[in-house]
Parts: structure tokens; sequence; C-alpha cells
């Protein structure tokens, strides 16, 4: 499944309902949850734990001044032809706003 996650802060109670191997992807301004030492880390964190692949919308680090080398390790960006080749590869989507 692919979750797309738009708002901060991010939710423990949306990130619990994640599956384990779920993709998500950090869009506006969610995407700020993806810089290193920010608090949405613990959450970032625990999705990458159960063997989420989690990325972060690459024009969307843009726009908020994020630079690669500041994201979280095991945070990739993706650009919109990677978004839609993710929503290609799983057909069932579910947005959280």
């Amino acid at each position: 499944m692919l979750h797309l996650l738009s708002q901060l802060p991010l939710q423990a109670a949306v990130i619990e309902r994640i599956g384990n191997g779920d993709d998500v992807v950090l869009m506006d301004g969610a995407v700020c949850a993806a810089l290193a030492g920010h608090s949405g880390n613990a959450l970032l964190r625990q999705l990458l734990s159960q063997s989420c692949r989690v990325y972060a919308l690459q024009e969307m680090l843009l726009v908020h001044g994020i630079d690669q080398q500041r994201v979280l390790a095991g945070v990739e960006s993706v650009d919109y032809a990677g978004l839609v080749e993710l929503t290609v590869k799983n057909p069932v989507i579910h947005s959280w706003c």
C-alpha cells in the first residue's frame, strides 16, 4: 500500500495504521519531518524499522529549502516520475491530510 502524508505534525495514530513494508511518501509540509533533528524523526524511524520505504517528494524538499544531505538517514527523495511509479506499483493508495 502507498501512503501519502501531507501535513505536520505527523500523527502517531496515522503512523500506527501503516503496515510493515508499505511505501510512504512525505509531501507538502510533511517533508519537514524528514529534516534530521526534527521532532517527527522518531515516527519516521518507526516506519523504517517496520521495513517501510519512506520517501520525501524532491520538489517539496526544494520548496522548503531542505538539502538532501540534511535528510534523515533512510529517507529517500523521489521526483514526480518516481511518485507515478509508486502509484503503479501500489494499486491501493491512502492519502492522509
